[in-house]
């Protein structure tokens, strides 16, 4: 339920960024496993147990590779890139709708040269991101494919 004074409208201002919502980073970790993004909570409500959050890197940017217990909803707003999604890495693009089901790692890169935005819908309370073990990861890179998009090479 919101609470007493919340905004129930928040205006776009400018270059993806909403009035009265505060830009966040994406998270706090020293270990250098993502690059160039923000992140800013546009709805949070524990009555539906969901939250929506938009975020932005920057060309050339990226998301840590991780996994969870809770499954994602991504909408494309802004820009190009490519994920990866389990085993797949895709192209993504404006208004394209990723679902990342649950225990599936994933990570987004944005195309070099332009930003990548996208709204994230997720439970309002959620687990920690596992990060992959060195094993998880020598199993990821032994797809070429996969090896390739990791090192941020272009596909």
């Amino acid at each position: 339920m919101m609470a007493a004074g919340e905004r129930t409208i928040h205006r776009k201002a400018k270059d993806y960024r909403w009035e009265g919502v505060e830009e966040l980073p994406y998270k706090e970790d020293d270990r250098a496993l993502f690059k160039s993004i923000t992140r800013q909570v546009l709805f949070c409500d524990p009555e539906l147990q969901s939250e929506l959050r938009y975020f932005e890197m920057a060309a050339g940017g990226f998301s840590s590779l991780e996994r969870h217990q809770h499954m994602h909803a991504v909408l494309i707003l802004r820009g190009r890139g490519h994920c990866l999604v389990g085993d797949e890495v895709r192209p993504v693009e404006t208004r394209d709708l990723v679902t990342v089901p649950a225990m599936t790692w994933h990570q987004f890169r944005a195309t070099r040269g332009e930003p990548l935005g996208f709204l994230c819908m997720v439970n309002a309370a959620r687990d920690k991101p596992q990060l992959p073990s060195a094993e998880d990861l020598a199993k990821l890179k032994a797809d070429a494919t996969i090896a390739a998009f990791l090192r941020n090479e272009p596909t």
